[in-house]
């Protein structure tokens, strides 16, 4: 390790502008910039930006040095803050250290193995319930559609609340929030600068504040229930102490966000990448004939649903719902060979190393098919990773692959979906990857 800064050799990176770095290039320039950073510089990029150093790390190798063997050197960091604390306050995706372990305990029992098959049906009737709504030959926007979909699932499942009365609050504030977050201005200007985007920001967490709140009040009207919401409010920790109000508040609109934001985003880009191959779309329905022979797809059926799984994960291969993770160095830390100083932000991009054709032939193709178990054993630990790594993993990781599976299943058992635009799909990089626009597609009914 290096004696002080001043003998820091860093790894090479783009220029920048003095005081703001290279923040414009890499705010602006998207995903993209973070894969011209791998093709342009190797496993270890290097810049600065207003905060200071800032390391982009490409190799599966590195990110699991950040993510599992040295986490504990490793914090969100005040960026991550700065992006999501003000929707998601301290709740279990912002919180660090002993408050984090504290509340993810106290959400765990929420996404046990035995709980998590309890949600099955509740997926399926809601899926049924939206699919209902689709007349044969309609145009619809199937991102809308996931999202509430989700939304009433998560919110039904965790909460066991009907949301009906909330859902255009919810889905307002969310589609409020995250592109503000890619704001340039809002990256570079000091907190107390008032800005629209901001100000788009603290509306919506208001927003979801009174949602909350009121299901709060539902649940205090009548306690005793097994959703997440009731165990919070009756939960103690080791010194007998519950949870404040606020840190309920917390917790519950992290997972809405979480909860319905990434599965949604998922099923989007599936729907379009089948629409896109046909053969892939066949191959689908083949096996869900199969398997289900018209039945409404349960948890018991998804051992047997293999190809309908390895579309999901190519699906969240090629557009990971999280495109990257931000973390923030304790202490100088190095890797391969570079000195990592402390408060350095380091940028682990699912994005780019889901797409590096040193893990994936033909990267930009998708091949569910490649998904064999053979295929994922020959890969590098970290070269897929769309639910993170190591103890801050995602904690519906099992919750989201169960949903993912059962709506795909229902939607193609009944329907055929053709894009109505055939251009590129742009993608937003927020803290998720959402499409820049509209996705919609013209619903077919199946005959049987």
């Amino acid at each position: 390790m290096v004696d002080s800064l001043s003998d820091v050799e860093y790894p090479p990176g783009p220029s920048g502008l003095p005081l703001v770095g290279a923040m414009p290039k890499s705010i602006l320039g998207g995903l993209e910039f973070n894969e011209r950073m791998l093709e342009e510089y190797g496993d270890v990029v290097h810049w600065t930006d207003p905060s200071g150093d800032v390391f982009q790390l490409n190799h599966p190798d590195d990110i699991g040095h950040v993510l599992v063997h040295n986490n504990t050197n490793y914090r969100k960091g005040e960026q991550f803050q700065q992006l999501l604390g003000p929707l998601t306050g301290n709740g279990i995706l912002n919180s660090e250290g002993e408050e984090w372990r504290r509340n993810r305990h106290l959400v765990q029992p929420a996404f046990h193995p035995d709980r998590i098959q309890t949600y099955a049906e509740m997926m399926t009737e809601e899926t049924g319930r939206m699919l209902d709504e689709w007349s044969d030959g309609e145009t619809r926007s199937i991102h809308e559609d996931m999202m509430e979909l989700t939304l009433r699932i998560v919110t039904r499942a965790l909460f066991g609340v009907d949301i009906d009365e909330y859902v255009d609050d919810i889905e307002t504030a969310v589609n409020e929030f995250l592109p503000a977050t890619s704001s340039l201005p809002n990256a570079l200007l000091p907190e107390d600068v008032p800005l629209p985007s901001r100000w788009r920001m603290r509306r919506a967490r208001e927003t979801l504040d009174d949602v909350v709140d009121d299901i709060i009040r539902q649940k205090r009207a009548d306690p005793g229930g097994d959703d997440v919401i009731s165990m919070l409010l009756a939960a103690g920790d080791e010194d007998g102490q519950s949870m404040s109000e606020e840190q309920i508040r917390d917790e519950a609109i992290t997972l809405i966000v979480a909860g319905h934001e990434t599965t949604a985003v998922s099923l989007t880009y599936t729907t379009y990448l089948l629409a896109q191959h046909p053969e892939i779309e066949s191959k689908l329905v083949d096996e869900l004939e199969l398997v289900l022979d018209n039945e409404v797809p349960t948890m018991s059926d998804l051992p047997e649903l293999t190809y309908t799984e390895q579309v999901v994960k190519e699906s969240m291969r090629l557009f990971p719902p999280v495109p990257g993770i931000i973390r923030e160095a304790k202490t100088a830390d190095e890797i391969s060979g570079y000195t990592i100083p402390a408060g350095s932000k380091v940028l682990l991009n699912q994005w780019v190393v889901h797409r590096d054709s040193r893990w994936y032939d033909d990267p930009l193709a998708f091949e569910p098919e490649r998904w064999t178990r053979e295929f994922e054993q020959s890969l590098p630990s970290l070269a897929y990773f769309p639910f993170s790594a190591g103890p801050r993993r995602c904690i519906g990781d099992r919750f989201a692959m169960l949903e993912a599976r059962l709506l795909l299943a229902m939607i193609y058992q009944n329907y055929h979906l053709e894009l109505t635009s055939d251009r590129n799909l742009e993608v937003l990089q927020t803290i998720t990857s959402r499409p820049k626009d509209d996705v919609s597609v013209t619903v077919r009914r199946r005959t049987e």
